[in-house]
């Protein structure tokens, strides 16, 4: 399995594979739009609300501001921190931004494997790959995956997982 062994214990090392580069650019794109439509709401508030108008304007201004930066700023670091990995035993993943978190999913523990295109995905042809266990946590997903290498990736898993011993539960 893709551990290494250390005195005291053992301790898994960074998965291998970066997602799709075009990731930064939807990722971007999607918190762009959530803040436009925030710091619309808020603009329209500005015209409506007699009285609030110029703390709605402000309100607004500022979102655009910090969507732009987060805009600018997250999608670049999540990229750096997402990692991703396939191997013979396992399916395990790195992500997060602030609060990391490493998922580790044994092949005989995966009961399926799906993927995910919503209009934004499609746009700029990714896809998420979702492998679900009986993990309490929930399912391990890994998210900015060229579209066709994900149809492979989900062929693949699908392969592993009726190979390997075991009865996923």
């Amino acid at each position: 399995m893709t551990v290494a062994q250390r005195a005291g214990g053992l301790r898994l090392r960074p998965p291998r594979n970066l997602v799709d580069r075009r990731a930064i650019t939807m990722w971007a794109t999607r918190s762009a739009i959530g803040f436009a439509v925030a710091a619309l709401a808020l603009g329209v508030l500005a015209v409506l609300v007699e009285g609030a108008a110029v703390l709605f304007a402000a309100l607004a201004a500022l979102t655009v501001v910090a969507g732009a930066a987060y805009a600018v700023v997250v999608p670049r670091w999540r990229y750096r921190v997402h990692r991703w990995e396939v191997t013979d035993d396992a399916v395990y993943t790195r992500s997060g931004w602030l609060w990391e978190q490493w998922r580790l999913a044994p092949m005989s523990r995966i009961q399926t494997v799906d993927t995910m295109r919503g209009p934004l995905y499609q746009l700029f042809k990714l896809s998420a790959v979702t492998v679900t266990t009986a993990s309490a946590v929930g399912p391990i997903r890994i998210d900015g995956l060229d579209d066709e290498f994900a149809r492979e990736l989900v062929d693949r898993l699908n392969h592993a997982t009726q190979a390997a011993p075991g009865d996923a539960t």
